[in-house]
């Protein structure tokens, strides 16, 4: 399945973010997980929302420069070589990496790995053929990581 991933080029200065996280609370939509990443005075945000279309178009009316991007996120094993396993089939394959994050779902169980990647179609097939999950963007708007916890 794929997923959406709203990526925003920014300049690298204070407030930048807060512009981008007012609008989305604003218009009640959800960050279920963000990367941000700077290089001197320039950078970007990867955004993943509970609407990402929704999302997209309100950025987009007020002035913000965003695009949807096509992700796969992958449910891997989180224990040690978990994500290993995941990278090297998809290098084997010859399929690059082009941008990644992950985040826990369950300790020492599961984790999600978002992967930006060169060959979409091949990736989904490989993957479908190694038997790894990957999460709509539904199942990504719903997820509850530690919610059995006590903080």
């Amino acid at each position: 399945m794929i997923a959406y991933q709203l990526t925003i080029p920014t300049e690298n200065r204070p407030g930048k973010l807060s512009e981008v996280s007012r609008i989305l609370s604003r218009e009640k939509i959800n960050i279920r997980a963000i990367t941000i990443s700077s290089y001197g005075d320039k950078g970007f945000f990867n955004i993943l929302v509970d609407d990402p279309k929704l999302a997209r178009k309100v950025l987009s009316s007020e002035g913000v420069p965003v695009s949807l991007k096509e992700v796969l996120a992958v449910i891997i094993d989180d224990k040690p070589g978990g994500m290993d396993k995941l990278v090297a089939l998809l290098a084997e394959q010859n399929i690059n990496i082009e941008n990644a994050y992950g985040f826990v779902l369950e300790s020492n169980k599961t984790a999600v790995f978002v992967v930006d990647v060169s060959d979409l179609e091949a990736a989904q097939k490989t993957l479908r053929e190694h038997k790894f999950k990957t999460l709509s963007p539904e199942a990504l708007a719903s997820i509850e990581p530690f919610h059995y916890m006590k903080y």
